[in-house]
């Protein structure tokens, strides 16, 4: 008893937010409208809120600030000049005092050159372990960024008492940064292996004298066994000794939360992983996540004896209410960039006769892919023209970014009728990816047709109405559709590919009556695909053995579609219907969850709203065989 009484006690919190993607203010440009779901002003109140509740408090960020909206194009093409100088993203987050950083792998789109000038802004150290400079002259195992950090800092303990905190900090990037971003990397940075990157460094950390060591790990969780250079290791990196705080992104989702139901290792009531304290905090500021350690100083030091996770949103989905004020400090380190976005995003293209949404792209196609599959078809036949593939077939293939799904109901393509601006070429190709080429045959091309079609559930027709067509787990981004061709996807076979390209069975596809102008494509015909650099660089079923690009251009897909825009001058765009849904018998109807704002727009037959759902969505009943008619 007398030995309790004289220990000591203390608590600590670490906060994390991760994946802000340059949502700073609680705007959504896209829309060019003001919203309430997200937004670093948002979570900034909540930064505030946690500190106001315990004594020891650190904040961490886990990446991907620099990209994900028209305010990074914006900064990007800015170049950081003048009174830009520091990006807004650290004009924000400097005046909440970060303790530290690590890279996501949307840091890289930019470039190096410009990811360097915009870390000289931030007030606070980054670490990333298994990055290392690469080129000519350059001493073996050089890290860009420090493998760790160790801050010392102080903490009150329960009874008022102030003691010295060594906290061992240890930044991951997913290091397919090496695929993704092979045109801005190659030959100046070379990536580790996650793991075995962490294996070696937190046991230095603890050589050194950290009492705690906190992760920062920006990669999701997936529940594979364990591969070298894994993408999303965080289940693997929670096995690794010595780490006393999880903090993980890159998909996008929350933990704890009902999506990690029943994974290996997951306590959701304790927010643990493999026993460790884990939190990921969504999407664009639209959650803070929170661990709270209990301490006790011990014969050795500090030690965890105690710990629990949160992640708190900004936003309750079910009232349809914001639940904090937004921080007027950060909305006025941001305002000149925030105002200079805007005029950006408000600059004439072009115009369209017709609206462009993507609420329905999941079940027909859709005029959203169509405009920007035409723009990638029209570029390719002008780069090579005069070149010995000008007179192959050239097909395109494009996916419906925005269509809800994790990101909530306000996230669909949604273009009016009228004047075209780069806000609406933004909202129609939102990320900064650079067009390829790929070179395949027939057989290849269904392949990856098939694996873009394992967005579907495996529809029972002999199940009855309402069963749910999407998979959501398969994100759309990897619902490849490829124009030129036409095709047909019978959504009651298996899905004959995971969304990882791991082949499921050698059975029969989905795909059927796969043509050309007509005419059955051949197993042995060529093609030239027109795609982005993250396909031909990092899927595998796009380019099968590394070596089918036969152009790597420099122009982003969102220049190419603006050219396009620019050189037609008015559109009337129409999706060509050269894909369609076969096998759901006539009359049964498949449910697929969309925007309420649906509702609103002239529905297509075969499609009926049929009721409000969770998280604000609206739920539509879809009769399969009535879509895609041409």
């Amino acid at each position: 008893m007398e030995e309790s009484k004289l220990s000591i006690k203390a608590s600590v919190r670490v906060l994390e937010t991760t994946d802000l993607h340059v949502h700073m203010t609680n705007y959504d440009y896209y829309g060019d409208r003001p919203v309430l779901e997200y937004g670093f002003a948002q979570t900034a109140t909540l930064i505030r809120q946690a500190r106001a509740e315990k004594k020891n408090v650190f904040l961490f960020d886990n990446g991907d600030l620099l990209q994900g909206n028209p305010m990074g194009d914006y900064m990007a093409a800015e170049g950081l000049n003048g009174s830009a100088k520091i990006h807004p993203v650290y004009r924000a987050m400097n005046a909440l005092g970060y303790d530290a950083g690590t890279l996501g792998n949307h840091e890289f789109n930019y470039g190096l050159d410009y990811l360097d000038r915009t870390l000289e802004g931030a007030a606070f150290p980054y670490t990333v372990a298994n990055l290392y400079l690469d080129g000519e002259g350059v001493p073996k195992h050089s890290h860009y960024l420090p493998p760790y950090l160790l801050l010392d800092r102080t903490i009150e303990d329960e009874a008022g008492g102030v003691h010295p905190l060594r906290i061992g900090v240890i930044g991951l990037v997913t290091p397919q940064i090496m695929n993704w971003d092979k045109g801005n990397l190659e030959g100046r940075l070379t990536a580790a292996d996650m793991v075995e990157t962490a294996n070696t460094y937190v046991p230095k950390m603890k050589e050194e004298g950290a009492d705690l060591i906190v992760m920062l790990a920006h990669c999701g969780y997936e529940d594979v066994p364990e591969a070298p250079m894994t993408e999303n290791a965080v289940l693997h990196l929670s096995r690794v000794p010595g780490v006393d705080a999880l903090l993980f992104g890159h998909a996008h989702k929350v933990f704890p939360g009902p999506a990690f139901e029943g994974r290996s290792g997951v306590d959701l009531i304790h927010g643990t992983i493999n026993g460790i304290p884990a939190v990921e905090a969504g999407y664009a500021g639209d959650h803070l996540g929170v661990i709270d350690l209990e301490l006790e100083l011990a014969e050795g030091g500090w030690k965890v004896v105690a710990a629990s996770a949160e992640a708190r949103p900004v936003y309750d989905t079910a009232k349809a209410a914001p639940l904090v004020r937004t921080d007027e400090e950060v909305t006025e380190a941001v305002r000149e960039a925030h105002e200079g976005t805007l005029a950006y995003i408000r600059t004439p293209v072009g115009e369209t006769t017709e609206p462009i949404d993507s609420y329905f792209a999941l079940a027909s196609d859709s005029a959203s892919v169509q405009i920007v599959n035409d723009a990638q078809r029209w570029y390719l036949r002008r780069e090579l023209a005069g070149t010995p593939y000008a007179g192959l077939p050239m097909l395109a293939a494009g996916a419906p970014f925005k269509t809800g799904g994790r990101y909530g109901p306000s996230y669909y393509t949604s273009v009016p009728a009228g004047p075209l601006a780069v806000k609406h070429i933004a909202d129609l190709y939102n990320y900064p990816n650079t067009l390829c080429a790929v070179l395949l045959n027939g057989a290849e091309l269904a392949e990856w047709l098939e694996w873009a079609a394992g967005l579907f559930n495996t529809i029972d027709p002999l199940g009855g109405d309402g069963q749910d067509l999407v998979n959501p787990d398969f994100p759309s981004f990897n619902f490849d559709i490829i124009d030129g061709v036409s095709y047909t996807i019978d959504v009651t076979k298996p899905a004959k590919y995971s969304v990882s390209c791991e082949r499921l069975h050698e059975g029969p596809g989905r795909i059927g009556d796969l043509a050309y102008e007509g005419a059955p494509v051949d197993p042995a015909d060529k093609f030239v695909i027109a795609t982005n650099n993250y396909r031909a660089f990092s899927t595998p079923i796009a380019n099968p053995d590394g070596q089918r690009i036969v152009l790597a251009a420099p122009d982003e897909n969102r220049q190419i579609l603006t050219d396009y825009i620019r050189s037609s001058g008015r559109l009337a765009p129409k999706a060509d219907g050269n894909w369609s849904l076969t096998g759901v018998p006539a009359g049964m109807k498949v449910s697929l969850l969309s925007s309420p704002d649906a509702r609103g727009s002239e529905l297509p037959a075969g499609i009926e709203f049929a009721g409000m759902a969770d998280g604000g969505f609206a739920r539509f009943e879809v009769e399969a065989s009535a879509l895609g008619r041409r």
